[in-house]
């Protein structure tokens, strides 16, 4: 093979690697100081490329990244979906190959924008807007941002100050000023040095118990997903629940049941909810994930305190889960997007924190815990952050380890404790440093029981969000623009 045609091809290959390094940085392998390997892997090929060039070399990492890290997309679609080998596989590949373009875009903007000058800190910057832009266009998908590995790193110290985000702008400048070492720029390796060891002089902890640790009981009852929502399966969720309630043997302060636990309304649920109540100590609060209703005919995905009757509603919606975007083109096309309820209805922005035990209960519904400022919005204003899921829509990939390192990265950031309650695994208790205290067994029936300190005071990322971070990025991009001149 020539060296010309050898060369063109061993550079979308070492970009498809990078995307796998980067899914093997974080969870359930966990190998984070591969993130910045993947980074600097691709960084090292951009100089000599053109904008279409860069932005095919972008694609191939999202591809690598994607087809290995959201590999559990077709089991989504296959399994739970009722779709064929075939039709799974092309869908998959689909969402793989629309997600890559992201990469896309970034890698060629940043190569025509972008000349040399600073090069190191212009490709931290446009990596960082380029996950901004995939967490806010058509609702966003922030999963497998380059920072979310680092929750067991040393930069992990870095979470509290800026978040998730600026875990990725440090983890792809490190990246590329490691490139810029082995080139024997010898000027790199004091702010790469910089950058993992000033985590060892920041503070390990940015906030303060609230009070005494609450006693909490996490339900989970491994339920079938296949025959959940028929007659059988709703016997079947009451009696788990019912039962798994009534087996508590001792006297929690909160007792939680995951997302949806009941496949059924609120209203319709109400004389199972008003019977695992009289189970209970009068003290004790039961909080439940499911689906209610108004009487405008909107449907919500909710966590509602029994009893009590607050409730808090999902605001960020599940495309093609919870609701589907061009509805009339897709529903009736392919059996996937014939959703079995009707589409939910989003919930209002400015939702209070749940009032429950004497603490204030932040929410933030399955996929919303991977929204690091939304979370940050709910943490302001409580002193524990609960995430209820329906991780069943997984089976065994590795989508739900995923999603507990996620959650685990919401309370670091907001140095705030994680109540995370899940229909079949990962069921765990999260301290306010990101680490996971105690879990239960994935897809057994199980009770998790623990405690879990309530915090006050707040981190600089929850005061602020991720706006100053993605201004930083801008900013670091500025210098490196091309200024062209204009002929006289």
């Amino acid at each position: 093979m020539p060296p010309s045609r050898l060369h063109r091809l061993l550079g979308p290959l070492a970009a498809i690697a990078a995307g796998v390094l980067t899914t093997l940085s974080a969870a359930p392998f966990h190998l984070w100081w591969l993130a910045p390997v993947a980074a600097g892997l691709l960084y090292a090929g951009l100089p000599s490329l053109n904008a279409r060039q860069a932005a095919w070399r972008g694609w191939c990492y999202g591809l690598g990244l994607f087809g290995t890290g959201a590999s559990w997309v077709y089991v989504s679609i296959h399994d739970y979906g009722y779709t064929g080998v075939p039709l799974a596989l092309g869908l998959t590949a689909l969402f793989v190959a629309a997600l890559a373009l992201f990469f896309a875009v970034t890698l060629g903007l940043y190569r025509r924008l972008c000349g040399p000058r600073l090069s190191v800190l212009t490709f931290a910057g446009a990596w960082v807007l380029g996950e901004a832009l995939r967490t806010w266009l058509f609702t966003g998908f922030p999963w497998l941002l380059l920072g979310s590995g680092q929750v067991d790193s040393p930069l992990a110290a870095w979470a509290p100050i800026g978040g998730v985000y600026l875990l990725s702008l440090l983890v792809a400048l490190s990246g590329a000023l490691g490139v810029a070492l082995l080139r024997r720029r010898w000027w790199s390796a004091l702010p790469l040095a910089a950058l993992w060891l000033i985590p060892l002089a920041l503070p390990g902890q940015w906030t303060t118990p609230a009070g005494e640790p609450l006693r909490v009981a996490l339900l989970q009852g491994n339920l079938p997903q296949l025959i959940k929502w028929t007659p059988e399966g709703q016997r079947q969720a009451a009696n788990t629940y019912l039962s798994l309630t009534a087996e508590l043997d001792h006297e929690p302060d909160l007792v939680i049941w995951p997302e949806a636990a009941l496949p059924m309304f609120a209203d319709q649920a109400r004389p199972i909810l008003e019977r695992a109540q009289t189970l209970l100590p009068p003290e004790t609060a039961l909080l439940t994930g499911i689906l209610t209703r108004d009487e405008a005919g909107r449907f919500y995905n909710g966590v509602v305190e029994v009893g009590d009757e607050d409730t808090y509603l999902k605001r960020h919606l599940v495309p093609f889960g919870e609701y589907l975007p061009l509805e009339s083109l897709l529903r009736g096309a392919i059996a996937f997007f014939d959703l079995p309820l009707p589409a939910m209805t989003p919930g209002p922005d400015d939702q209070a924190p749940l009032e429950v035990a004497g603490t204030r209960i932040g929410n933030a519904i399955c996929y919303e815990i991977i929204y690091a400022d939304l979370v940050a919005a709910q943490a302001r204003h409580s002193n524990v952050i609960l995430t209820v899921s329906n991780d069943t829509w997984f089976g065994a990939s590795i989508g739900p380890l995923q999603h507990l390192q996620m959650a685990r990265l919401r309370a670091l950031e907001n140095g705030r404790p994680v109540i995370r309650a899940t229909s079949n695994g990962v069921t765990a208790l999260i301290d306010a440093q990101g680490q996971v205290t105690d879990r239960a067994p994935q897809f057994e029936i199980a009770t998790l029981t623990g405690e879990v300190t309530p915090m006050e005071g707040l981190t600089p990322f929850s005061r602020t969000g991720s706006w100053p971070v993605w201004l930083l990025g801008a900013l670091l991009v500025l210098p490196g623009l091309r200024l062209r001149r204009r002929k006289p």
